[in-house]
């Protein structure tokens, strides 16, 4: 397994890699801009060229690129969907220049409409994308969510029918992240409930398209649909948890992304603790 942090652009995608490198990553995952800010800077070719070429030379693969939180695909705001499709076409433009291998994105909430509703504004407005993209690169990771009230993705069988519903299925994938698996109510902190929920992610969607992992522990307790991260070994998953997902042989070759909080010297500590995981194997 390979294992890295989700880390800042500030300065400038060249700082990217300073920031992998002093942290020890083997991969990273990023925003191409602000996080809470619709207005993206149009990326510059050259600029662009130059990260990626650092990028490899660095030996961080793959690089994953994040959906910014204000697209919501499943919205049954006419405006603010078209927003969102614009944005989320963007961003796969965006991430194809600077060379990412994935774009992850939650699928949204469905507000005050319904379930499948909501489903399939999104399976639509992948298909948009899809067929509109000027680059067909970069892979579509749709990551499961804590659930609750109206989100979609607290449930592998909502991911499973939003994929079902794209016609370009071999652009699709999923990411797992462990903590919103936990929190929605997935016992990955036993090892029977880890058992299980690889076997229900490959009944409903395939392994195969499991690409990516987000290895968060959670602060918040099973099925608690609260979505607050914490550091690895130290949440309500716990240590061994972590092991047996880190070795888990369905699970060791793929890249993991920490997302956990950020604190003085909190993202050595977790780093070393995946490692030492890992060497345990």
């Amino acid at each position: 397994m390979k294992f890295g942090f989700h880390v800042s652009i500030a300065g400038g995608f060249e700082n990217v890699i300073q920031r992998a490198r002093h942290l020890d990553c083997e991969t990273v995952q990023i925003f191409t801009g602000s996080n809470k800010q619709w207005k993206r800077t149009p990326l510059d070719p050259d600029r662009a060229a130059s990260f990626r070429k650092l990028r490899m030379k660095a030996s961080l693969d793959p690089l994953i690129v994040h959906l910014f939180y204000l697209p919501n695909l499943a919205t049954p705001d006419e405006e603010l969907l078209e927003r969102s499709r614009q944005a989320f076409s963007e961003e796969l433009e965006r991430s194809s220049m600077l060379g990412a291998e994935f774009l992850v994105f939650h699928p949204g909430a469905f507000k005050d409409s319904s379930l499948d509703q909501g489903i399939r504004r999104v399976a639509d407005s992948l298909n948009q994308a899809i067929s509109s993209a000027k680059a067909n690169n970069v892979r579509i990771l749709i990551e499961n969510t804590s659930g609750g009230g109206t989100r979609l993705g607290g449930s592998f069988s909502q991911l499973a029918r939003i994929i079902d519903g794209v016609e370009k299925k071999d652009y699709m994938g999923i990411c797992l992240d462990t903590a919103h698996a936990f929190q929605a109510g997935y016992p990955l902190h036993t090892a029977k409930g880890l058992e299980d929920t690889l076997e229900e992610i490959d009944q409903l969607i395939g392994l195969d398209k499991l690409l990516l992992l987000h290895l968060n522990d959670s602060k918040t307790p099973l099925g608690s649909h609260n979505d607050r991260h914490w550091h690895i070994g130290e949440g309500e998953i716990g240590i061994d948890a972590f092991r047996r997902i880190i070795n888990h042989p369905k699970l060791k070759h793929l890249p993991a992304i920490m997302e956990t909080p950020s604190m003085p010297d909190a993202d050595n500590r977790n780093m070393t603790t995946v490692k030492r995981l890992r060497e345990e194997d």
